[in-house]
């Protein structure tokens, strides 16, 4: 059987005579084309806008589940109640970008600039954030539960109220954070720096704060329970009617049943 090779786009067409050649022509049409990013194409589910440009976009409750946005820029884009479950956001420009009450679970924003983005009241649960900026942003009773936010930048961010309950915050940057009644049970937080930040109220019940730097620290009736703290740094750090109920303290100790305000 003779064959005519012909290259398009990178790829190789076979094309034999006679019915056969027209056959396989047919079947090789059918083959999905090579994922380019179109980014003209309406917001839909997995819809392929990588490395698009499109700041200042209006895309309040677009439903872009599993879509592709890596590395694209959506700076001051309007997303609220958007539907992003699943969207691959990595490496993505998201500076003042609003996502109030949208969906993000499972989404992935690794390395993602967010710095002033709002999260108010959206569910980021099971989301990916390693190394993501998120510099002054707000957070506000956001569900970041069993979130990864390894390394990532939280400084100055508004966690207030935030589900963080088994998030990994291992070596986050979180000086001055504001997290007051913020939910942390079970989170990792292992040589993460919360110098300045304020914790008063939160629930930090069995969390992992080994070797994080807590100067100046406020702790202020937060529930420290069989919380780790060895070898921290609590340097002015305020423990005023916090509960170390069987923490583990920086020296190792494990503080007495019904701690309050000191390990006992």
């Amino acid at each position: 059987m003779k064959a005519l090779w012909m290259k398009d786009n990178s790829r190789f067409w076979i094309l034999s005579q006679g019915t056969r050649g027209v056959f396989y022509l047919l079947a090789l049409l059918q083959l999905p084309a090579i994922a380019w990013a179109a980014c003209d194409d309406p917001p839909a589910r997995r819809v392929n806008w990588l490395r698009c440009d499109k700041p200042d976009a209006d895309l309040q409750g677009a439903d872009l589940r599993e879509a592709i946005l890596e590395q694209i820029n959506l700076s001051n884009a309007k997303l609220a109640g958007a539907r992003l479950s699943g969207a691959d956001l990595g490496g993505a420009q998201l500076s003042h970008a609003d996502f109030s009450g949208a969906a993000l679970t499972g989404a992935r924003l690794v390395s993602a600039t967010l710095d002033h983005a709002v999260f108010a009241g959206a569910n980021l649960s099971g989301a990916r954030l390693d190394r993501a900026v998120l510099t002054q942003a707000n957070l506000i009773s956001a569900d970041l539960s069993g979130a990864r936010l390894y390394q990532a930048n939280l400084a100055n961010a508004n966690l207030s109220g935030t589900n963080l309950s088994k998030a990994n915050l291992a070596q986050a940057d979180l000086t001055d954070a504001q997290l007051p009644n913020a939910n942390l049970s079970g989170a990792a937080l292992s040589r993460a720096v919360l110098e300045n930040a304020i914790l008063t109220g939160a629930n930090l019940h069995g969390a992992k704060l080994d070797g994080a730097n807590l100067l100046a620290v406020d702790f202020t009736s937060a529930d420290l329970s069989e919380a780790v703290f060895s070898e921290a740094r609590i340097d002015k750090a305020r423990f005023t009617d916090a509960k170390l109920d069987s923490a583990i303290w920086v020296d190792r100790k494990r503080c007495a049943p019904g701690s309050t305000g000191e390990c006992r």
